[in-house]
């Protein structure tokens, strides 16, 4: 995720708690977390007398974290690295049912609510205006992952199976992927609530409205400033991915032609 301590690459752990369902089947935890040594341990409920197994991370976050909590300490200098002109990419991984969505998109009000995602939009037009002297061009994609066949969702036709290509220059992208240029948070809304209503959806025993694919959504600021004694602009651009992984992963090696040169280089 986010760069901290100089990692191009960060892996963190956030736990949800029991939901509903779970509290009424009187289950109980298996998981304990360390939050100052980022230390995940997990219990064999058949086996209490062994030892737990525990697994260190970059940061672990426990079921009382806020959103916003989470945002500044994983994601915030990840989208300040991608307005300097680097690649960076934040994504949610897991099962379904386990808060991808929750942590990635959250929810709209009350604002505290709202996921990495919105706070993100937030974060990027607030450091476009706070800078007037340079001119930024911000565009959008938004691509699913379903059944290996890679569909975009803000196309016309969203079922179209589009391909991967490679050039040289630029390196693996999506032929005839759309973009859209967006001017302010309410119009980069709109755009990803469009591509979020054709994602694949299906019911599992876990959650009723689960995605049933891998969607990336990708933000590209592009920025021209001028430079005092010359009469050349100078041009940066950076590509932030922002996605959502189902764990039940058929697609791994598509997915990572897209992604991995995207982690933290620059554009």
């Amino acid at each position: 995720m986010a760069k901290k301590g100089g990692e191009a690459v960060m892996v963190v752990v956030r736990m949800r708690p029991f939901n509903s369902k779970e509290k009424n089947e009187g289950r109980g935890p298996c998981i304990s977390l360390d939050v100052k040594t980022s230390v995940v341990s997990i219990t064999n409920p058949s086996k209490t007398g062994d030892p737990p197994k525990s697994f260190t991370f970059d940061a672990v976050y426990d079921i009382d974290t806020q959103q916003k909590h989470f945002y500044e300490e994983s994601c915030y200098q990840m989208i300040e690295s991608v307005l300097d002109g680097f690649n960076g990419t934040i994504f949610a991984y897991g099962q379904t049912g386990c808060g991808k969505t929750w942590t990635m998109q959250g929810l709209n009000h009350p604002p505290e609510l709202r996921g990495v995602i919105p706070i993100s939009f937030d974060h990027i037009f607030q450091s476009i205006k706070a800078d007037p002297a340079t001119q930024f061009l911000v565009r959008c994609s938004y691509l699913e992952i379903y059944n290996e066949e890679v569909r975009d969702l803000l196309g016309v036709d969203s079922t179209v199976k589009l391909n991967l290509k490679e050039d040289p220059g630029k390196g693996v992208f999506v032929k005839d992927l759309t973009e859209e240029v967006v001017k302010d948070v309410e119009g980069i809304n709109k755009v990803m609530d469009k591509g979020f209503a054709k994602r694949t959806v299906g019911a599992t025993l876990m959650n009723a409205g689960s995605s049933r694919s891998h969607s990336i959504f990708t933000v590209i600021i592009e920025a021209s400033e001028s430079v005092e004694g010359s009469d050349k602009d100078k041009i940066r651009a950076g590509k932030l991915n922002l996605g959502l992984i189902w764990q039940e992963v058929k697609e791994v090696a598509r997915l990572e032609q897209l992604v991995d040169q995207h982690l933290h280089t620059s554009y």
